[in-house]
């Protein structure tokens, strides 16, 4: 790490600006906050960097962030998937600068210095003069690496304790949901990523994916040209009557509920039994009728997985922070092993419909997002959060209120004030 963003990490205290009902936007501007948040959540802790279905064979690769490092998600000859610095450990330079490929080795285009899938140093030209040991010389790497369900997660410091530990319940049972809505158990996340660069901060982000509050006013266009979406029995059909929920699953992972106010099975997926009748019955013989019957009518979750994983439904999206005013939202379809190449095709084209450059759903939220990162760019000001606070009820661990409320927010919110505490 950077010495002086270390020093600023150490003592700087935004305590004062979250509170159980509101939260100070500076913590959208603040420079040395989002330097803060570089050390102590993504250097210190567990981000999520990839899955595995991404480097299917030996030697393919795909280049990520864990923060603002570059990285390489890899797998390795002996079939292990692992994570590397996209960066020579002699000076630096990037080794691969697209976003996915296959190499047998990765050589860098400077000095021709050669490093094995697993980070190890072997090969330099010219070695008589070469004063550094090559065992001391291998590309650097995360401290703490591991996966769970095929989702790979990094921790570089090596010092947030297991992944267990931060995925909790709530984290592994979101997990376990998407993936058993495969009849295999995998996730296939092959049909490509799109980025879009919003000016805005990443916490914005975070909320935004997790807002069931929006839905009937940033969202109208699409209630208007597409109507009968899964969406208007669960979150549209007026405050008294929806019985959709929000979720504070602990440790920053939140949820909205909307499965509660469907009112058929497979509304998620916008069609009926008889139209993936092999994927019912493909679903029934691997997970039993009654896994079966509940993820039918549920579907998938629509989640963060703090601080960068968001399972919106039949997608996944990674939340890349690049500064304080400045996010790169990724996405892709969920597409699930198993099933028919025309389920996934669907899959495919609901998510363009929703996430899409031209979609209904992400547009909408980029601009409200980048509103926001205008107005506080001032002294900032107070935000209100105490929607809902009043009629939150517990559920064992987890706070759970109406989907329009602000429990969730609180949530990210009191996990992130715990993490950035000195």
């Amino acid at each position: 790490m950077n010495p002086a963003l270390s020093a600023v990490a150490a003592s700087l205290d935004v305590s004062e600006r979250i509170t159980p009902d509101r939260v100070h936007g500076s913590l959208y501007t603040d420079p040395d906050v989002f330097d803060a948040e570089l050390q102590r959540i993504f250097h210190r802790g567990w981000s999520f960097v990839g899955h595995e279905s991404e480097v299917p064979g030996v030697g393919d690769w795909v280049s990520r962030r864990v923060g603002r490092d570059p990285v390489l998600l890899v797998r390795t000859r002996a079939g292990e998937v692992t994570v590397l610095a996209n960066r020579c450990a002699h000076r630096g330079v990037q080794l691969c600068t697209g976003s996915s490929g296959t190499n047998g080795s990765f050589s860098c285009m400077f000095h021709g210095w050669t490093y094995a899938l697993t980070g190890e140093l072997r090969a330099v030209p010219q070695p008589i003069g070469q004063g550094t040991a090559a065992a001391e010389l291998a590309l650097d790497r995360p401290r703490a690496v591991d996966r769970y369900r095929g989702f790979v997660f990094a921790n570089p410091s090596g010092g947030a304790g297991p992944l267990a530990e931060h995925l909790g319940v709530g984290g592994r049972e979101l997990l376990d949901w998407a993936a058993d809505l495969s009849p295999t158990g995998e996730l296939d996340l092959s049909a490509g990523w799109l980025g879009q660069r919003s000016p805005s901060n990443w916490k914005m982000w975070a909320e935004s994916d997790n807002d069931g509050y929006h839905l009937g006013r940033l969202h109208a266009s699409l209630w208007r040209v597409a109507p009968g979406t899964q969406y208007e029995s669960a979150a549209l059909a007026g405050e008294e009557r929806v019985v959709s929920t929000c979720r504070d699953r602990g440790n920053g992972h939140i949820e909205l509920e909307f499965w509660k106010g469907y009112d058929k099975d497979l509304a998620w997926l916008g069609t009926g039994r008889e139209k993936v009748a092999d994927y019912v019955a493909a679903l029934t013989a691997a997970r039993g009728a009654e896994r079966a019957e509940e993820l039918l009518w549920k579907g998938p979750p629509h989640a963060l997985i703090f601080p960068n994983l968001f399972l919106g439904e039949m997608n996944l999206a990674i939340i890349e922070p690049v500064s304080a005013g400045q996010t790169i939202h990724h996405h892709t379809p969920l597409l699930l092993g198993g099933v028919s190449p025309g389920f996934n095709t669907r899959v495919l084209r609901q998510s363009e419909a929703a996430m899409g450059p031209a979609g209904f759903l992400l547009p909408d939220d980029a601009t409200a997002s980048e509103r926001m990162q205008v107005a506080f760019a001032g002294t900032g000001g107070w935000m209100d959060l105490s929607r809902g606070l009043q009629r939150e009820v517990f559920e064992g661990t987890d706070r759970v209120g109406h989907v329009s409320d602000e429990t969730v927010n609180r949530g990210f919110w009191r996990h992130y004030r715990a993490v950035m505490t000195p």
